[in-house]
């Protein structure tokens, strides 16, 4: 059972529920409850203020981006003082990248919290990482930035960031085979269909050429799935060659 299950069975109290798991996750209390309501509440709602404009946690998400994008970038500057600005950018995209970020927010169980008229089995994995983007902007909002970067200090850089294992993390097979073609001027193409298949889903097919050579083939539900795939597979086919480059 999520901390915020064990919260809110023990309390009679839905708004007192509330305040409480919140506390708990972030370690200190909410002062307006309301920016904290906005970022749980899905556009499913269409909930609108009394100027008409939407209450969901849509635009806290955008500010908590940013505020998480300020944070990582200013603790990697103090951390690291011979990283170059692509190293930092790197390591930051690796830190706040879709996959940790719904992590995180699976991990903090955030989507206890969403009212929604949609059945949470229908969302995917990205609603995790969309309520903590947005629960960081309601912190912002809230309690200032001292608060904001305490939060993602206890929260993501001490538990998750280590500098050295994440230099060794591949956030994209796909971005970094072009990187490598591109550095050694090698042609190459994906090559994207729609797979026939007799999958009650609809699957895509690729195949990944370099210069005119298929090295990998895959499949998957999407397009960007089906090309990470095949470049994945590419990568460990020529692992040699791009590690020694």
């Amino acid at each position: 059972m999520s901390v915020i299950r064990k919260i809110l069975s023990s309390r009679s109290s839905k708004g007192g529920n509330f305040f409480m798991a919140l506390t708990k996750i972030m370690g200190f209390k909410p002062r307006d409850i309301n920016n904290y309501k906005m970022a749980f509440t899905h556009r499913s709602l269409n909930k609108k203020d009394e100027e008409g404009n939407a209450m969901n946690y849509e635009r806290l998400e955008f500010l908590g981006d940013a505020m998480l994008g300020a944070a990582i970038a200013a603790h990697l500057f103090r951390e690291v003082p011979t990283g170059n600005e692509g190293y930092l950018t790197k390591m930051r995209s690796k830190i706040v990248s879709r996959k940790h970020l719904n992590e995180l927010g699976k991990d903090l169980g955030l989507i206890d919290f969403m009212e929604t008229n949609i059945p949470h089995s229908q969302f995917g994995n990205n609603i995790h990482g969309n309520l903590f983007e947005a629960l960081v902007g309601a912190i912002y909002l809230d309690r200032g930035y001292r608060y904001c970067r305490r939060f993602i200090h206890e929260r993501v850089i001490e538990p998750y960031v280590d500098i050295e294992q994440l230099e060794g993390t591949v956030i994209s097979y796909k971005g970094l085979l072009i990187e490598w073609c591109q550095k050694k001027k090698k042609n190459f193409d994906f090559e994207v269909y729609e797979d026939t298949g007799k999958d009650e889903v609809k699957h895509f097919a690729v195949k990944l050429r370099i210069e005119d050579h298929v090295v990998a083939k895959a499949r998957a539900t999407s397009k960007k799935k089906a090309e990470e795939k095949a470049s994945k597979r590419a990568y460990y086919a020529l692992q040699k060659r791009i590690d020694k480059d």
